[in-house]
């Protein structure tokens, strides 16, 4: 059974889960029906991080136009653009290969931003079951799962969750930090250049 997490929330991944070598991120939504005219289109980031919380190159990034990360470590699925399937399931996923990641990186950050928020004037306050789920992707077990909630009203981008190192394990810490950002705006604050 996967282990619930609240807002702020830390838990050890692997630990607990001797062996664990490869997880997929699942993350998904549903969107509310509204008379706004525009298709919603959300889309999932991985920043790879140092210990001082910034990318080491632009390559770090790892989103729709950069599906994978040259260490071969991380693997983004193609951009889903209908902005949440009404189907259960992931609407995106990023593939991590933990003993890949390169011992350079720390932290592995997951985010979740609307694509032309602004100008379809569409927010976090019209999307709901938005969820961060950590999956073992040998045996399909899910291990992890933290249901954003209702938090969220005018935000625009959302920082879900990460993966970081701790002595010597992996470990999870659900985030749900909301903002009224952008993509661009999350590539700044850890230091890609746009």
């Amino acid at each position: 059974m996967a282990v619930s997490l609240q807002k702020g929330q830390k838990v050890d991944l692997t630990k607990g889960n001797v062996g664990l070598s490869k997880v997929l991120v699942g993350l998904g939504w549903d969107t509310n029906k509204y008379d706004g005219g525009a298709d919603f289109d959300l889309d999932t980031s991985a920043f790879l991080l140092d210990k001082n919380g910034r990318v080491t190159q632009d390559a770090d990034f790892v989103f729709y136009h950069n599906l994978e990360h040259f260490s071969g470590a991380v693997h983004h699925s193609p951009d889903d653009t209908t902005g949440g399937s009404s189907e259960e399931g992931d609407d995106e996923w990023i593939r991590i290969e933990l003993n890949k990641i390169p011992s350079n990186y720390q932290r592995v950050v997951f985010t979740v931003t609307i694509h032309e928020a602004e100008s379809r004037k569409q927010n976090f306050g019209m999307v709901n079951n938005a969820y961060i789920r950590i999956v073992n992707d040998d045996t399909n077990k899910e291990l992890i799962r933290y249901d954003l909630g209702e938090d969220f009203s005018v935000e625009t981008a959302v920082i879900a969750g990460e993966i970081y190192r701790e002595g010597g394990e992996w470990k999870f810490s659900a985030i749900g930090s909301g903002s009224k950002g952008n993509l661009a705006s999350m590539c700044k604050n850890y230091g890609v250049d746009v």
